[in-house]
Formats: structure tokens, sequence, C-alpha cells
């Protein structure tokens, strides 16, 4: 039996390193489950954080290969942050590469294109595809921009011949996603929404008649105050995910009333907030006992759990996601506190589903005893001092490493974590970078502030009009709480965000005398830059979390941290990559000048050749450990 070390908190020896994190390490994206292979999707920092797409037949000796080329880098650039990049038909795989946004198709080790190359370089991107039932046509997403507006969003349809061939089919509105046809090949459907709105506030559901490549009558068109998303067919039978009655549930639609019933429902979310396309957190099966099965996943506080046919079956996967159906066979991406992202197949068999491995995560390259299942935590929030005000959530991660404990009277310093979107959620399940500081020493609180997702649409809307103020009150919160247990001290509080996340820290650094240092990745220090200068998906955004602009500048210039330097007092690092579309380096550039032009402690790292988010392992490495040793010499802990 191991004796624990009493060591300061902040300084514990740990073999997780930065290097570590990377080291093997592979993102497991997209799936798709087709008649006689599993496809799937992996990103790869040690090659510059590169996309590739694997694939491996159904039989118990395959071994996945990799289709796309060694040089193909599969994402798409529409809304800038992309998803849904490949599809696969009749064993022929179609993608789009980062470079040029053309359209390929690879089948048997040979890849040609099937889109031109347009005038502007990358001016015509493609995402969230299918394919017709004859393979003529793949009926997709197009997003086209020009030398002056903004792009325009449409949905077409491709010819599969090479004959560069485009229909355009519906392009009425500001976006539109999720092109899918019913299994007769008869029936599309698609959501669209315009600006202000945003795909998880408010959408359209279309349903239209479809053949060769055409469209034919409208079959339905269902608006309101309800975000539908995520729509498909169980046969010919239209279904949809729709946060009607605050939950997003997943409901079957009558084409002739538009009528909703409930499939799937409950106190819980089966979709998340689409920021990417291919989002799927629904399918429908068949099984070996001749029953077809609807399995949907439930977004629990702890983590998700699989709905079978209304009954609630838990795995050891806390996170699952990209749901794809094809047969008696379900293939999905699962992760969970003890694990990372695997691509795991579900069978259904009597209601109950039978997990198995098809492309295993990488084995853990630490100690078990290092890992923690995190508490989730509900507390009190609101204006310091307040009271009677409302509830946020986090996960808690305490200090664990089986060799050190704390030197006696010594309590730990606390990073809190501000997630991007701002409606995106604590991740639910193991985090090797938050393992990187609990095994130091350093506890950790995720919160899930008001906004994010997981607690209902009113939750999700109760950050409308309140960005930098309500988020903030949250995460000050989360100290207050922890530190009114005694899991914490005080005195050595760090925050960390990146893009929403790191505007959330730098408001709180900013209105708030709680932290006693901060680090933003890529974050938004000018809410005026930024309702000016970004991209069109996020363009009109700040009218729900700020205000219409320009009629609400006044608060628009209250909220921004960059007009506030004078109360910023806090050492902080700032870390931006040099090709961010989204929140632009001079973003970053502004607040590191005013606070070198001030005299506070700052350190800025620009990453060439990064974009919103570090995908290359060096970088990654780099970033974290200029963190660690920031913090450690802010506090006054020393790293082992």
């Amino acid at each position: 039996m191991i004796t624990p070390t009493a060591t300061p908190y902040g300084a514990w020896p740990s073999p997780i390193t930065a290097t570590s994190l990377v080291d093997g390490a592979v993102g497991i994206g997209e799936v798709s489950r087709q008649p006689e292979a599993d496809w799937w999707s992996e990103s790869r920092p040690s090659e510059g954080g590169r996309v590739t797409v694997m694939r491996r037949g159904r039989t118990d000796d395959a071994e996945p290969v990799e289709i796309t080329p060694p040089e193909a880098n599969v994402r798409t650039r529409v809304h800038e942050y992309g998803g849904a990049s490949w599809w696969v038909f009749d064993d022929a795989l179609f993608w789009v590469d980062y470079g040029d946004q053309r359209l390929r198709r690879t089948s048997d080790g040979v890849t040609s294109f099937i889109t031109t190359e347009p005038d502007r370089p990358a001016g015509d991107r493609y995402a969230d595809g299918v394919v017709t039932n004859d393979g003529c046509f793949i009926v997709c997403v197009r997003e086209h921009h020009g030398e002056t507006g903004e792009p325009t969003n449409e949905i077409v349809a491709i010819a599969t011949d090479e004959s560069m061939v485009v229909k355009v089919l519906y392009d009425g509105a500001d976006f539109v996603s999720s092109p899918r046809l019913s299994a007769q090949g008869d029936l599309l459907t698609f959501v669209s929404w315009n600006h202000p709105e945003m795909p998880w506030t408010r959408t359209r559901l279309h349903c239209v008649a479809f053949a060769d490549g055409h469209v034919g009558d409208q079959r339905l068109f269902l608006e309101g105050d309800v975000a539908y998303c995520e729509p498909g067919f169980d046969g010919g039978q239209l279904l949809v995910v729709a946060d009607r009655d605050e939950w997003w549930n997943l409901y079957s639609v009558d084409l002739e009333s538009g009528q909703l019933d409930a499939i799937v429902g409950g106190s819980f979310e089966i979709a998340t907030p689409p920021w990417v396309f291919g989002m799927q957190r629904w399918a429908v099966i068949g099984s070996p006992d001749g029953r077809g099965a609807t399995i949907a996943v439930a977004g629990m506080p702890t983590g998700d759990e699989l709905i079978v046919d209304g009954r609630t079956s838990s795995t050891i996967d806390t996170s699952i996601t990209g749901l794809s159906a094809h047969g008696d066979g379900l293939l999905a991406v699962g992760a969970g506190y003890d694990h990372d992202a695997e691509v795991i197949e579900f069978t259904v068999t009597g209601g109950v589903p039978r997990r198995c491995v098809v492309r295993p995560a990488r084995p853990l390259a630490f100690d078990r005893g290092l890992l923690v299942e995190p508490e989730w935590i509900s507390f009190p929030s609101g204006p310091p001092g307040s009271s009677g005000g409302p509830t946020a959530h986090g996960l808690f991660y305490p200090p664990t490493n089986p060799r050190h404990v704390g030197l006696d009277g010594e309590q730990p310093p606390l990073l809190v974590l501000a997630h991007g979107g701002p409606t995106a959620q604590a991740r639910r399940q193991m985090q090797a970078g938050i393992l990187f500081w609990t095994s130091r020493g350093v506890a950790v609180v995720d919160v899930d502030y008001r906004g994010s997702t997981g607690y209902g649409r009113s939750y999700r809307q109760a950050l409308d009009g309140q960005w930098g103020i309500a988020d903030v009150e949250d995460a000050v919160a989360a100290t207050s709480y922890l530190a009114g247990r005694g899991d914490v001290d005080p005195d050595r509080l760090m925050i960390r965000g990146g893009s929403a996340g790191g505007f959330t820290v730098l408001a709180a650094l900013a209105f708030h005398d709680v932290f006693a240092a901060g680090a933003s990745r890529y974050g938004v220090a000018d809410l005026e830059a930024l309702a000016t200068d970004t991209h069109k998906f996020e363009a009109r955004y700040l009218d729900s979390l700020v205000g219409p602009y320009p009629e609400a500048r006044h608060i628009y210039l209250e909220r921004s941290p960059i007009h506030h330097v004078d109360k910023l007092d806090a050492p902080m690092i700032v870390l931006q990559g040099d090709e961010d579309e989204i929140v632009p380096p001079n973003q970053s550039e502004m607040i590191v000048d005013a606070l070198r032009a001030k005299g506070v402690e700052v350190e800025y790292l620009l990453f060439e050749g990064e974009q919103h988010g570090f995908r290359k392992a060096e970088n990654i490495v780099t970033a974290l450990e200029a963190e660690l040793a920031f913090f450690g010499r802010i506090l006054g802990f020393t790293p082992a």
C-alpha cells in the first residue's frame, strides 16, 4: 500500500505531462455504419492536427485502413466551425479537403474531383451531405463566398459522375443544415434559419418531395418559437428533435397536420447546440429478434445515458456522440470518466444494448489512481451579496494523486474553467487535460454557467442579454461555494477559458476582484469589434447575448474588458492562433497591449498556423506548459 507524501499543493510530481497528452492521441470524430464496414474520422495532433478517414471491415480479423490520401486534411469550413465533411455510399468516400474545400470521391484507391475549382480560393464550401438511393446525386449544404457581401448558404444536389453539375434546391434562408432523405428517397427534409437567430434559438423545419435531383411540392413547413434540429426518417416517417416543451426531445411529425408526437421525451436533452454539422444523437435500428428499436442519447447532469424504446440503459460511457445506424447495429463515439473516446458498436436484443469496441482508445499512460470522477455541484449564484438568486452548476475535480497529499493546514489552489460557446457544456468524460492539474494538487471546477446546454431551454436562454454578467457571476459563485465548503484556498484562484470562455475570463478579471490570475485562449476583448468583424454564422449572435447593434452600442462598450483596463490588475497569460477567423488576433493583441502599457504582468503566445483552437501537438504542449509555469509563478507554487 502506498503511503502518500505530504507535498505542497501544485507541486506534486505527476506522470501526466503535457507531452503525454498528445503522444499517440487521436481525436475520434464522426462515424458511419455501412453494410460491409464501419467508418470514422480521426484528428491527429502529431500530424499537424489533420483529419483522416478510416475504414474497418466487419469481420473479426479486419484491421482499420486509412482511406484518404496521406496528404489529406478532411475538414470543411462551412460556418468556419465545419463538421460533416465526409460521407459514404456503396463503399465510396465523398469528402472535402481543408485546403481548397473542393468535394472529392475516393473509390478503390482512386481520388477524383466532383466539383469545379471556384474563381475565389476556397470560395465554394460543402458540408453535411447525403447520397441519393441511386448514387447519382449528393444532397448537401453549399456555402459560396463571393468578392463582396456575406456568403450565401444553399441546399444543392451535386452529380456524382464528375460532370460537375450542381443544382440549387433551396436558397431561401440565411442558413441551412441537415438535408436528409427518406428511405424511399422521395422526401427531403432540412432545417433553415435567418439572422439574428441561431440554430439553437429558433429554426424552421422543411419537408419537400424529391426525385432525380429535383425538389417538388412542399409537404411540410413548421416555424415558431422552437429550435428544430437533427431531422431524419424512420422509413417514410419524419422525426425531429425539438425544444417545444423546454427540453430537446425526439418527436414524430405528421406531414399533413404538422402535429408533433413525442417518441423519446423527458427532462433531458437529446440534442446539443449545433455549432458544427453532423451532430446526431438518435437513430432507429433493426434487431435480431425482428423488431426495430429507437435509440436516443439523453444528456443527464452526470453523463449521457442511452434510451432504448423509452427505457434507460446505462453503459460505461458518460459521453456518447455521432450515432449512425444500419441494419441491426449502431455505431457511435463513446467516452467515460475512465477511458478516452473510442468507436463502439451497439446491438440491441430484447431492448438491451450490447456494447462492442470497434476502435479502442489508446491505453492509459498513467496509474488509474489518478483518475477522477467529478462531483456534480449546484450552487447559488447572482450578484455578490445577493440572496435567493439563480442556481448554477458545474463539475468539481478535487486534487487526486495516491502518492501525495497536501500539507497540514493548506488548501489547494483552484482552477476555474469557463467553456466556450457560450452554449457548450462541461464535458462528461475523462479529460487528461484536467487530470494534468488535479494530479499536481490543483483543484478544478468546470462551470456550467447560465447559458450552458443540458439543463433545458430556459437555462440556455438565461444568458440572453446577460453575457459578461451572468456567466461571470456563476464562475465567481463557484469559487465562493467551494471555498465555503473548505475545498479550496480562496486566495489562490485562477480562471481559464477559450473563445466565449475567454471573454468570461477577461470580464471576470475586469469586473470582479476574485481571481489572482487568468488565462485567455483566443478570448473576446472588444464586443463591438466582434460584432463588426466576425464571420457570417455569428454575425448577429450578440443581438441576443448583448443587444442589437448598433442600437445597444453603449452596452457593448460597458461590457467590453478592453474599455475597462483600469480595472485589470490580475496577471494574465493570453494565447492566440494567427489564422483565427472567428476571434481575430487583434482581439487578443488589444488586451495585451493595454495591459503592457499599464504595467500589469502579461504573457502573450501567438501560434503560427493555428485557427480557432489549437490542433498541432507542439502548440498544445507549449500552451499547457506555459499556463502551468505562469500560474505557479503567480500563485506561489513550484510545479514539479
